[in-house]
């Protein structure tokens, strides 16, 4: 891991819409900094003390909850502008789960100290960022009654669905993923075990609601998809 001052990214990050340019380049961006990762490296591990605050700049993120079975559970897919670690940094505590690049990834990170002093000088961003932790707590509802509640296939359909919604390009045959999952990492994200969900996708290819070129999937039938999950919601 390198690290070196971060350069410029918040124009199109809402959190700091409210800030001007001036507050932005005097009062901001000094506090961050850029740290880069390698694919499959480790930003911080579940039950490490608050690493603070980090907007993904580059790459992609997946956000990984343990079990005492060890049985890991993919919780989100992070893109570009996207933040994750505020809920350690906002109350001090362990962080609640792992984050790990999926491919060569730029971090900009804000330690803790610093993050808790931007939110007292500029309550705006505190807003901005409870927000977004409201959606965050919904969808940590909508997953844990989905493990409880729902077959398989329906979880797997809607993360596919969902994943289409983030990720998805489409193209004349359907949708294109543009992101390399395996199946472990599908079967993570479903809570189910990689036998499950490599017989659940083979069965998906065989009706034609999907298939796989190189390293990607490309969902063919998308309508299908939605019929088996009544429960999807996008984002």
């Amino acid at each position: 891991m390198t690290k070196a001052p971060a350069p410029e990214p918040w124009k199109n990050l809402p959190f700091f819409s409210s800030l001007s340019k001036r507050e932005l380049e005097e009062s901001v961006a000094p506090l961050f900094q850029e740290e880069r990762f390698r694919e499959g490296e480790y930003l911080f591990y579940e039950g490490d003390p608050s690493q603070g605050l980090f907007i993904l700049r580059e790459g992609r993120i997946k956000i990984i909850k343990h079990s005492v079975r060890g049985k890991d559970v993919i919780l989100r897919l992070l893109n570009p502008e996207e933040m994750f670690g505020e809920v350690a940094a906002f109350d001090g505590g362990p962080c609640p789960a792992s984050a790990q690049a999926l491919e060569d990834t730029v971090a900009l990170h804000l330690p803790q100290s610093h993050f808790l002093a931007l939110l007292e000088r500029y309550p705006s961003i505190a807003l901005q960022i409870i927000e977004d932790l409201g959606r965050k707590l919904r969808d940590a509802h909508d997953l844990i009654r989905a493990l409880t509640t729902d077959t398989v296939e329906k979880r797997i359909a809607t993360v596919l669905l969902k994943l289409a919604e983030k990720l998805g390009k489409p193209e004349e045959r359907g949708i294109r993923l543009k992101i390399h999952l395996s199946r472990q990492d599908l079967a993570d994200m479903a809570g189910t075990t990689i036998e499950t969900a490599i017989r659940v996708l083979t069965k998906f290819t065989r009706d034609r609601l999907l298939t796989k070129e190189g390293k990607f999937i490309v969902i063919l039938d998308r309508a299908a998809l939605a019929s088996l999950s009544r429960s999807f919601l996008p984002g």
